[in-house]
């Protein structure tokens, strides 16, 4: 009976991209901004849904709305669908012209070398293929992955689902790292506490990097210093230990690429990142995406080549 109910043709592609919505943005009022549709066509939409499903797929609070067990399961579903279809419409468009087509990749920290040389290297050999990145937080990217909304995400890995995939590159070594005309590289010895009178550079409250500075700093007994910047932004990162005195953690690998950098001779710890590809758990790929994913493996490999003593193969 259930599934004659979601096959009577009752069941509607707005239904489904509601779910999402409103999983994602957690009240119906953000729904249906995102949408851009009226809060009382997204409260009947779902009233609807809930009519066809016969179950209550959100608990309503104060606050906004939280899916229930049901609600979370069918909106799982949903996404695969809207994911499938999303594919679907690419894969069409390039078998129709196969110089053309859009990959969207989603960008987190680990990418910043990685992904500009793989780009490089695709539209060289596709240049009419549109490469969209987004770059936002580890949650919600694999969100959009789930989507469907992007094929793919490049960086680090943090924790994984059953509805993901790994591919790994390579792993990455974490150090400390200033300035190359700072103060502290002109002393002969540097302990950890003299790192407590620069200004810090800390990643953002969603990074896994920043729960192992905050690590590093308790093994020295030592608080996260007063004088800092909170960002994950490589660009805000890169210009501010370039053109002053703060200090940041950050990939071994940056030295490859930044010689005004230099790396203090500080243990940051047995700390390794894996970076590598994460895709959506039995999804078929566009031929769009395959091609990037074979340039970032072709581009992760040169980077092994450049400096085996940073990096060692996944």
């Amino acid at each position: 009976m259930f599934r004659l109910r979601l096959l009577d043709g009752r069941l509607k592609m707005r239904h489904l991209v509601l779910v999402d919505a409103l999983t994602r943005q957690g009240s119906v009022i953000g729904a249906a901004a995102a949408l851009q549709m009226s809060q009382p066509v997204a409260t009947r939409t779902l009233q609807e849904l809930e009519a066809i499903l016969g179950v209550s797929l959100y608990e309503r609070g104060p606050r906004g709305v939280t899916p229930t067990t049901i609600g979370g399961t069918f909106t799982g579903h949903a996404r695969a669908i809207l994911a499938q279809l999303s594919q679907a419409g690419r894969q069409v468009t390039e078998f129709t012209d196969a110089h053309r087509g859009t990959v969207v990749v989603g960008a987190n920290p680990g990418s910043h070398m990685l992904l500009p040389q793989a780009m490089a290297r695709l539209k060289r050999q596709r240049p009419l293929l549109t490469v969209i990145v987004r770059e936002s937080s580890p949650e919600a990217l694999s969100v959009d992955l789930e989507g469907g909304r992007i094929d793919l995400i490049v960086g680090r890995f943090t924790s994984t689902t059953e509805s993901e995939m790994r591919i790994p590159l390579y792993n990455e070594l974490i150090e400390i790292f200033t300035r190359a005309q700072h103060p502290l590289t002109q002393r002969c010895t540097i302990n950890f506490a003299d790192l407590g009178d620069y200004p810090w550079i800390i990643p953002g409250t969603e990074s896994a990097l920043r729960r192992e500075v905050e690590q590093l700093f308790a093994r020295h007994a030592m608080p996260l210093p007063d004088n800092r910047v909170e960002t994950t932004s490589w660009l805000v990162v890169r210009q501010l230990v370039l053109e002053s005195d703060f200090v940041a953690a950050m990939s071994g690998l940056i030295t490859l690429h930044e010689p005004g950098l230099r790396a203090l001779p500080l243990s940051f710890g047995p700390i390794e990142h894996g970076v590598g590809i994460t895709t959506a758990t039995g999804r078929v790929l566009s031929p769009s995406a395959n091609a990037l994913i074979r340039c970032l493996q072709d581009a992760a490999e040169r980077l092994h080549d450049a400096s085996e003593d940073d990096i060692r193969p996944a």
